[in-house]
């Protein structure tokens, strides 16, 4: 069964950073391009970052230059360093195989509360 377990969310203050982890289990991590992605409030899901097996990376404009993706092949963890953080960040986030996301197959379960407030 696969498994994506995210964490590290919380409460931080507008330009604090957070760290996210997302545990993977329950397939070959280290052959798939990972991906995080959010969901705001009443929005609709958008893509964050994807990182290629080989660790390639991409970024939605919107966070280029603040959140740096990564990821742990050998302990199937992905992460998420969140710096500089805007209230527009506030959402929960989900990491998420980057192929069944593009395909329309994705189906958020879990993820992890941001929230970016003063």
């Amino acid at each position: 069964e696969v498994q994506l377990v995210e964490s590290g969310g919380g409460l931080v203050q507008p330009g604090g950073s957070l760290r996210l982890s997302c545990a993977a289990s329950g397939f070959t991590f280290g052959s798939y391009t990972m991906s995080w992605v959010r969901q705001a409030p009443g929005k609709g899901l958008e893509w964050v970052s994807y990182i290629s097996p080989r660790g390639a990376t991409s970024y939605t404009d919107s966070v280029k230059g603040r959140f740096t993706i990564s990821r742990d092949n050998a302990k199937n963890m992905l992460y998420l360093q969140m710096n500089s953080l805007k209230p527009e960040d506030t959402a929960v986030y989900y990491c998420a195989k980057w192929g069944e996301y593009v395909s329309g197959n994705y189906y958020p379960e879990g993820g992890t509360q941001v929230t970016v407030s003063s």
